[in-house]
């Protein structure tokens, strides 16, 4: 399970903020946010699926995912992290990929999945839940919104307790610069949890209230699970992205860097 909140076309200096927890085993194989190799690609990698959950390019397109709280899911289904990197990848605007997506929805487990194309300001959610509906295909207005695990700006305890708090953050500080690691560490390690009558009843009671805080660890019978990675994705409107990530190592170490870039700029054929 994961959380991200962002600001969309509609803060003085930042056209795209975004932060997000990515929420997972501690012990499933993991890259912390970097450039790939193959690509001009940079983001985390699930080593084990080959997929992210964020990432963006070098000319200015972003995607991000999360899942679909479920009870049952198939473990047959295609990989959702690849959702993101055959955005990052195609030539397709948002909502040219979010056609072409329709065909093949069916065969993911359920994901919320968020693109974006900063140079020509077009933002749009998918969604492929509910299960048997047609895929939601939805442009996004400029504003303030959170996902989390049901569909996009869904009034979840974790949802609208960190969007109420970076509210609360703007107000203090204005128009100005926002300083990433510092809302990262006062929002998104917030271990408060939901009370058990405002939870979704989707599965067992006693996972949703430890999924219901923003920063999540529990204890399972496979290991740690919890928050590994919280980031912030910022775009200047210079066109200067930073993307600051605070992750869990593989010796379980706490450790933050930062990745500086300026989006290039498409060239236009005469």
């Amino acid at each position: 399970m994961c959380i991200a909140l962002f600001l969309w076309q509609s803060h003085p200096l930042y056209p795209f903020l975004l932060l997000n927890n990515r929420d997972e085993y501690h012990n499933r194989p993991t890259k912390k946010v970097s450039w790939w190799e193959e690509c001009d690609i940079v983001g985390g990698r699930d080593e084990i699926g080959g997929g992210t959950w964020l990432a963006c390019s070098s000319q200015g397109k972003v995607a991000f995912l999360t899942n679909v709280l479920e009870l049952h899911t198939c473990p047959e289904a295609k990989t959702r992290g690849d959702l993101p990197l055959m955005f990052l990848k195609s030539s397709k605007n948002p909502k040219e990929f979010a056609e072409s997506l329709k065909r093949e929805a069916q065969y993911y487990n359920g994901f919320n999945l968020v693109i974006a194309d900063i140079n020509s300001k077009s933002m749009v959610y998918i969604s492929n839940r509910p299960k048997g509906q047609p895929i939601t295909v939805q442009e996004v207005p400029p504003g303030l919104h959170v996902l989390s695990n049901a569909k996009l700006n869904s009034p979840w305890h974790k949802a609208q307790r960190l969007q109420f708090r970076f509210k609360e953050h703007l107000a203090k500080n204005g128009e100005g610069e926002i300083h990433v690691k510092e809302v990262i560490k006062k929002l998104m390690k917030d271990k408060i949890k939901a009370d058990k009558s405002m939870l979704p009843n989707i599965c067992s009671l006693d996972w949703e209230f430890n999924l219901s805080s923003i920063f999540v660890e529990v204890e399972t019978p496979l290991g740690v699970y919890g928050t590994r990675s919280s980031a912030a994705l910022t775009v200047r409107s210079s066109g200067k992205v930073s993307f600051y990530e605070d992750y869990l190592d593989d010796d379980n170490v706490w450790k933050d860097h930062v990745i500086d870039f300026h989006i290039q700029k498409k060239l236009k054929l005469k």
